[in-house]
């Protein structure tokens, strides 16, 4: 078994090998690819292609170049990766609409903001930087950042730009990580510039200080950010949270036009979204659809409602709900800190660890400086002597197989101060001058203690990195291009809002069949009816209503009245849509605004005060609403009419009646509800006595009681008599009205009145 192993291979366990293996790719795709560096705001991609393209002189005064030589340099210098990423990351920084503030001024076909996948290939594109690149290049050269080997170790390449201003903020980044992800939104440079200088002079300010400087995102596209103010400085304090755009319209004439979209967000696939509604039909208020969009106007979406009585807001608040009008931006403020480590960092930590990158970074530059100068003070220092003894030097070096040493031991000078003296051309050497030599002098002395005064106070430091910073604003500063303000909550239509408003009548039949019929002057006692079947109750509503039935067990159900079958059949069975208890009968229907109130009660004698949104339900089993005494059956609701001083009417089939105000009665969402009319339990039980009809009246109706044929006006003064308390037996009619068919109140204004 040994012999299958040779000497000098190392044997692992399968397990440690690739936990090992999958920990390394880990941690190179969160430091190497996907997670940008708090000094420059960039991931590794994007710095070699930035870098590779100052190296090919392609600054923003330059030429553009092909973006295919841009792509090979950086492909084989120093990202050994695939070629369409690396064009995708190139193109992205090119993206006036992608990118807040480019990178690379791109010349060609970019993409658009409709689609900006649509790039051309690189080899029909040119490329150079834009002058914004400035701000991450302009001290490469002046020894303000550590070299690292590329891939092979042939050349040496920035391990981080050395960025005038926190790019982070400024241009944002997404990234994907193994376990990990990185949203950061773009920002205004005005603003964050601010904001670092705030904080630079005040080290104690608080996140709610730095956000009343830069309150939010600022995209590349003029929608709104809709996101509350408090909302925005908890992810700001957190390093986590959501952000929300909302596209900008406006009224022109009867159309409403779109003239902002959120960013990234697609003009064609808002059209698509708001066509497909209008295909489905859940859009009827719209009439027409068309893109106006131009150079002139990049984005002109209209919308033609179909009258002017549309509401635009409702509208407009609908198409936010359901389209990428409106959209969600994840912001994770996940990167890669001065400590090499990733870390999801608050605004405060984010801006005080660039403060501090910028600082060193400056402090580097200034260190660089002075060593050149005190070099350069050295070396003018040796011209000076060799300028003062010119014939002397020029004889030495005639004279001396090795000048070099001589030169030095007669004159003092150091090896390097030989070395110029001894490259100098003699006719540089006739035309040097020692005023010349001694005003360069003077003026290198005055930078030299400026430097080591700058580098020896902090404060001093701290006020050339503001006044740095403050230049940058000047240059490259802007207006906030996305305003942020606030909005109510964006609403979807609803499924009732959608459906048209008309009148109806719904149909309850004996054997449990439904159906609806157009307009209230139906007679459903005429309409056809299945053979033993007859007509039993009806509701007059809205089609845009629900239609709520009422069974013996005191259970509601609701159906859609648009969505019952047609008076002009013969209906459906009530059965095949939801699903009653055995035994169950459907007794009642009615219809009603959901904050209408409804009379609900029991022959029993119990009632109470419901609404009509209590008696919703969207389960097929229904919703227990009155809860039924032994022997007990429920008796028709009645809805509470829009009227002063309402009272209850109750009617015993023994012909006892009670008055009293409704304000007596519980309201209550369910149960058995309060005594109404007192019914002896014993006789309820028996079928002996019951309550047979309650109704509503106030003071200026008149109740007309109807027993056969005979039937009796009574005003409101005229009840006095049965006015009581309620729970009362009530007092007795007059004998010959005591078996009571129906209870009619008339209002003054009414022709028919309501019945019961």
């Amino acid at each position: 078994m040994s012999n299958l192993f040779e000497e000098g291979i190392e044997r692992l366990p399968l397990r440690e090998y690739t936990e090992k293996a999958y920990l390394d790719y880990s941690m190179y795709v969160i430091l190497d690819r996907a997670l940008p560096h708090i000094g420059d705001g960039l991931k590794p991609v994007q710095r070699r292609i930035i870098y590779a393209m100052s190296e090919l002189g392609l600054n923003a005064a330059a030429k553009h170049k092909k973006s295919a030589r841009t792509v090979g340099d950086v492909l084989g210098k120093f990202h050994p990766h695939g070629d369409s990423a690396c064009y995708e990351a190139m193109v992205l920084m090119a993206q006036s609409f992608s990118y807040r503030y480019p990178i690379i001024d791109g010349q060609g076909n970019w993409g658009s903001a409709d689609d900006p996948k649509s790039f051309a290939a690189m080899r029909y594109t040119e490329a150079k930087l834009a002058k914004y690149a400035e701000v991450l290049l302009k001290e490469v050269g002046l020894g303000t950042v550590d070299w690292v080997p590329n891939f092979d170790g042939s050349l040496e390449e920035p391990a981080v730009l050395p960025a005038r201003l926190p790019n982070l903020l400024l241009n944002g980044t997404t990234g994907i990580a193994v376990g990990m992800a990185t949203d950061i939104p773009p920002h205004n440079l005005r603003e964050v510039g601010q904001a670092a200088i705030h904080l630079l002079e005040n080290p104690g300010a608080g996140i709610e200080d730095l956000v009343e400087i830069m309150p939010g995102p600022d995209f590349p596209t003029g929608a709104e950010i809709v996101t509350s103010p408090q909302e925005l400085l908890k992810t700001y304090q957190t390093g986590r949270g959501s952000i929300k755009m909302r596209g900008k319209y406006l009224r022109e004439g009867g159309d409403i036009i779109i003239t902002e979209l959120p960013h990234q967000v697609s003009g064609s696939k808002i059209l698509e979204q708001i066509a497909q509604q209008m295909n489905t039909r859940k859009l009827p208020m719209v009439a027409d659809l068309r893109d106006e969009s131009d150079h002139e106007n990049p984005t002109r979406l209209v919308i033609v409602p179909r009258s002017n009585r549309v509401d635009s807001e409702a509208l407009m608040g609908h198409l936010f709900a359901t389209t990428d009008l409106e959209k969600n931006y994840r912001v994770n403020l996940n990167v890669i800190g001065l400590d090499g480590r990733p870390a999801v960092k608050d605004l405060r930590t984010l801006l005080s660890e660039w403060l501090e990158f910028r600082t060193e970074t400056i402090r580097r530059r200034l260190k660089h400086r002075l060593t050149w100068v005190l070099d350069r003070l050295h070396i003018l220092e040796g011209l000076l002597i060799a300028f003062l003894n010119i014939d002397e030097v020029i004889a030495i070096i005639r004279k001396e197989d090795k000048p070099k040493p001589a030169l030095m031991e007669r004159f003092g000078l150091t090896e390097v101060q030989a070395e110029w003296v001894l490259n100098t051309r003699l006719r540089q050497l006739a035309r040097l001058e020692e005023m010349k030599i001694k005003t360069e002098q003077e003026q290198l002395e005055k930078e030299r203690k400026k430097l080591e005064q700058l580098l020896g106070s902090n404060a001093k430091l701290r006020r050339l990195v503001k006044k740095e910073i403050q230049e940058d604003m000047d240059t490259y500063g802007d207006e906030r291009r996305s305003p942020i303000v606030e909005r109510q909550e964006s609403q979807a239509f609803s499924e009732t809002d959608l459906i048209s408003s008309e009148p109806v009548t719904v149909v309850l039949s004996e054997k449990g069949w439904i159906r609806a019929a157009k307009g209230h002057d139906i007679d459903p006692t005429s309409l056809n009816y299945k053979s033993g079947d007859t007509f039993k109750d009806a509701a007059l509503g809205r089609s845009n209503l629900n239609a709520i039935f009422l069974d013996s067990t005191g259970r509601t159900y609701s159906q859609p009245a648009h969505g019952l079958p047609s008076a002009r059949g013969q209906g459906e069975p009530l059965t095949g849509r939801v699903s009653p208890p055995a035994g169950a009968v459907f007794e009642h229907v009615v219809m009603g605004d959901d904050k209408d109130q409804l009379l609900l009660a029991s022959d029993a004698g119990y009632g109470f005060v419901g609404k009509i949104a209590d008696l919703q339900s969207k389960n097929r089993a229904g919703k227990a609403i009155i809860s039924l005494p032994k022997g007990a059956k429920v008796v028709p609701p009645v809805i509470l009419p829009k009227k002063q001083n309402l009272h209850i009417v109750a009617v015993s089939n023994e012909g006892r009646m009670l008055v009293f105000p409704v304000n007596d009665l519980p309201q209550l969402a369910k149960g058995k509800g309060n005594k109404i009319i007192s019914i002896p339990s014993g006789r309820l039980q028996s079928r002996e006595e019951w309550m047979a009809l309650i109704t509503l009246m106030s003071s200026s109706d008149t109740l007309i009681i109807h027993a056969g044929k005979r039937f009796l006006k009574l005003s409101f003064n005229d009840l006095a008599h049965y006015l009581g308390e309620r729970g009362r037996r009530g007092h007795k009619l007059p004998r010959g009205l005591q078996r009571v068919d129906k209870l009619e109140v008339v209002g003054s204004s009414d022709s028919e009145g309501s019945e019961n």
